[in-house]
């Protein structure tokens, strides 16, 4: 299958640090290729695949301190998907919704992955407008806003499986690895870590947009007891700041539409604690790869039935559900549904045909 893989620009592809959906796109386009699939991936010049790489911008545009117009190199990456789209059996978009007046009236079959929150009132006659669009959600509770638009499948997130390594033993401190913003709740993490009287190991990015939060919320927090403030880490850094915690705490306070960090810390045998929001149900299976929790209490309590959970039973249910090669095999069979649709409408003559999957 000729397939078309379109990146966002904010990363490369890996990102050479924070990094969720570019992350994602990495580990599904090389694992097409290991199936054997004719891979094109448009993304940042700086980026590293074994597909054929068409990039829109020389470097990844969050770490290009001359980068002031990002939205610019997005439509230049959009033309030149739209040139060539005649090359692809099908498309796949994994940048939101900026692509749609354009898709709309390609006639190559596309998919869209919807890798944000969906719960933002503006996003409605967008979506009513574009009810055309085949979707695929990263989570069954990601859908909840929008349950009319045309879903093609749900598709949890997939990471090879010698990205990170079992940790069979562990240290005695707590691990908050991601983004530092409000929904993300440090702040909660923190005063976990102080109730218990444990370390708390902290990787994690400021973005622009947060750093007021950061300054006048976080910074002055992280002078506590025990609060150990790494910063924004890269892959195996996180393989050893994760693996070797006692606990991943994820105690977020919005819609997490997937939390790629659950799986990650899964992977490397550490459990999580996390709070019952967006897909943390979906994603957390209780009392087997962690615990969830709606209070500072309850997370505090969790520490002590997080020391009895099984590292290698964690590993191993991150390698029945959580693989890259499994995540890879779902798109398959989305795409092929797509383009069984798609043959479909042109014999019957059907200028539309939808099916929700």
């Amino acid at each position: 299958m000729r397939i078309a893989q379109v990146s966002p620009l904010f990363e490369s592809v890996p990102p050479k640090l924070y990094g969720g959906t570019e992350r994602i796109v990495s580990y599904l386009t090389e694992e097409l290729v290991r199936m054997g699939h004719d891979v094109t991936l448009f993304a940042s010049g700086d980026s590293v695949t074994q597909a054929k790489l068409v990039p829109a911008c020389a470097r990844a545009l969050r770490l290009d301190k001359s980068c002031i117009d990002q939205s610019a190199h997005h439509f230049v990456m959009l033309e030149q998907v739209y040139k060539s789209a005649g090359q692809f059996d099908i498309i796949h978009f994994h940048v939101d919704y900026v692509h749609f007046p354009v898709s709309r009236r390609m006639a190559v079959p596309q998919v869209t992955t919807l890798h944000g929150r969906l719960d933002i009132p503006d996003l409605v006659p967008l979506y009513h407008e574009y009810s055309d669009m085949p979707l695929v959600s990263i989570s069954n509770d990601q859908r909840r806003p929008l349950p009319w638009v045309n879903w093609t499948g749900t598709v949890y997130h997939g990471l090879p499986a010698d990205l990170h390594r079992l940790h069979k033993t562990h240290q005695n401190y707590l691990a908050f690895v991601g983004r530092i913003s409000p929904e993300k709740r440090l702040d909660r993490a923190i005063e976990i870590a102080i109730r218990a009287g444990m370390e708390l190991k902290i990787a994690a990015k400021v973005d622009k947009v947060d750093q007021a939060y950061f300054d006048e919320k976080i910074k002055p927090l992280l002078n506590g007891p025990n609060i150990n403030y790494l910063g924004e880490i890269n892959e195996s850094e996180k393989d050893d700041v994760v693996g070797n915690a006692l606990a991943l705490i994820f105690p977020i306070d919005w819609p997490e539409p997937f939390g790629l960090v659950m799986i990650e810390a899964m992977a490397t045998g550490t459990p999580v604690i996390a709070w019952r929001k967006g897909s943390v149900p979906e994603v957390i299976d209780p009392g087997e790869t962690g615990v969830i929790v709606e209070s500072i209490e309850e997370s505090v309590e969790a520490i002590d039935q997080i020391r009895g959970l099984d590292r290698s039973l964690i590993r191993s249910i991150f390698e029945e559900k959580y693989s890259a090669t499994r995540m890879a095999r779902d798109y398959v069979n989305i795409y092929q549904r797509i383009l069984r649709r798609n043959k479909k409408a042109r014999t019957t003559g059907a200028e539309e045909y939808h099916a929700v999957f």
